[in-house]
């Protein structure tokens, strides 16, 4: 029998795959999304699917369904977007997280949350280990989103010591790929619509902060990999990849990939953007078994090809 599968953020980036890749493994699912920065041609090719549902509704307001497992993603996930109002940020992760925990608590159902690199702020460990407790500025411009996801956390360890609910917690680094939005802020996409464009590419600070950037496929597949664990394995469990580039380098490789003759415009660091974020994914290894395989110049192959036809 089909497991029912409820994703919330189900329309976005990161859900839309999700929902892609529960279809084709046989699940029924059912996408709940507020349209807020997901958007209905992310999931459009899935409508046809007679085994996947779409719903309009905000998870700050409770949700009466029946499923046997649920993926929390829904929250604004770039600066631009959860900035745009960050006490509706807050509430999304926050009432978000205690509505979907009283559906799986109600329903005794597995619940799986999208949780963040950013709940490490600006680290001073590094890489990030899921035992490093954090650098967060509680009360800057990012707060709401950070704390937030922290608070969210918080809910679902309580949750599970108190109700003895099956939870999971993925700490998501920078993923990439197909279907991110266009003008969501984030360096990647950023940088590849500008680079198509002929704009100059904006780089802020110096350009020597890190990241890591995991391509979308390998996300999923640690997402449905970390659902399946036995209920023992709780998390957090960091997901992300390991290979560490500066973000002036990130800007060469795309204006190298797209051809572009698009140059490097300098702005000052903003509040609280983090100098280094990268992930140590040992324990994915070895609970897990999951590594990513996606290669960076592949995925930003991938990507660049979306937006060339977006744009």
């Amino acid at each position: 029998m089909s497991k029912r599968t409820l994703v919330t953020g189900g329309a976005g980036f990161i859900g839309s795959h999700l929902c892609e890749r529960l279809l084709d493994d046989g699940h029924e699912v059912l996408c709940v999304d507020n349209f807020f920065t997901g958007t209905r041609a992310n999931i459009a090719h899935l409508l046809a699917n007679p085994s996947f549902e779409v719903m309009r509704h905000d998870v700050c307001f409770p949700l009466y369904v029946e499923v046997d497992e649920i993926y929390n993603l829904a929250c604004p996930a770039s600066p631009v977007h959860y900035q745009h109002d960050p006490v509706q940020t807050t509430k999304t992760s926050v009432h978000g997280a205690i509505n979907m925990l009283g559906l799986a608590k109600r329903l005794r159902a597995k619940i799986l949350q999208a949780s963040t690199s950013e709940v490490y702020g600006d680290p001073a460990v590094h890489p990030q280990t899921e035992d490093y407790a954090g650098n967060v500025n509680i009360n800057g411009p990012r707060a709401c989103y950070d704390e937030g996801k922290r608070c969210a956390e918080t809910l679902f360890f309580d949750y599970h010591r108190q109700h003895n609910l099956s939870i999971k917690v993925a700490r998501i680094f920078n993923t990439y790929g197909p279907r991110m939005h266009p003008n969501d802020g984030r360096v990647v996409s950023n940088f590849v619509v500008q680079a198509l464009k002929g704009e100059p590419i904006t780089v802020f600070g110096e350009g020597n902060q890190t990241r890591s950037f995991c391509y979308v496929s390998d996300l999923v597949e640690a997402l449905v990999a970390l659902m399946n664990t036995a209920n023992e394995v709780t998390g957090p469990i960091n997901l992300g990849n390991p290979h560490e580039i500066t973000i002036k380098q990130l800007a060469e490789h795309v204006v190298a990939l797209t051809n572009s003759g698009s140059k490097i415009d300098w702005h000052p660091l903003p509040q609280d953007d983090p100098t280094r974020r990268c992930p140590d994914i040992s324990l994915a290894k070895s609970k897990l078994g999951w590594q990513p395989t996606v290669q960076l110049e592949d995925g930003l192959k991938e990507t660049v090809a979306y937006f060339r036809d977006l744009v």
